[in-house]
């Protein structure tokens, strides 16, 4: 592993440990050269559908793209970094499930809209109004009304 500082190939591995999901390996190392340290993930590398977006395009998965999008709906909500990655490793373990090559965007965004309702429901109502470009307030209530218990009769502003 080349220092990302100086380029140097000389670094060793000063501490090594599992994510809490046990689907990455955490590596802290020290490079020879300059002394510095810095973090690299390992994760299997998973054969993910190709994306067929709405105009018919195709496009490869891309987890920065994903993990882009999860982090705009999440800006400035109480989720660590540690759930908004273990969330992405859910969306993809789904679409490898699917067991197909290709995968609709549609579909993707359905799952993410799946995901992001059981790890914040704010940042579901943010991602469902781009998503589903909201136009007025009631698309918006009924997003709201749909994350509502059965029988509750609360109302938005109460609570």
């Amino acid at each position: 592993m080349h220092c990302p500082f100086c380029n140097s190939p000389d670094t060793q591995v000063i501490e090594t440990r599992l994510s809490d999901e046990g689907d990455s390996v955490r590596r802290r190392r020290r490079c020879s050269a300059c002394d510095k340290r810095f973090t690299t993930y390992e994760r299997v590398e998973l054969n993910l559908p190709v994306v067929v977006k709405k105009n018919g395009a195709r496009a490869d998965f891309d987890r920065r793209k994903l993990r882009a999008s999860l982090a705009l709906a999440l800006r400035k909500r109480p989720i660590s970094a540690e759930l908004l990655d273990a969330a992405i490793t859910r969306i993809e373990h789904r679409l490898i499930a699917l067991g197909t090559r290709e995968v609709a965007s549609e579909l993707i965004g359905e799952i993410v809209m799946r995901e992001l309702r059981r790890v914040d429901k704010v940042a579901y109502v943010r991602f469902a109004s781009v998503y589903r470009s909201f136009e007025d307030v009631d698309a918006f209530a009924g997003v709201i009304e749909e994350l509502r218990p059965e029988g509750s009769g609360e109302h938005p502003s109460s609570g």
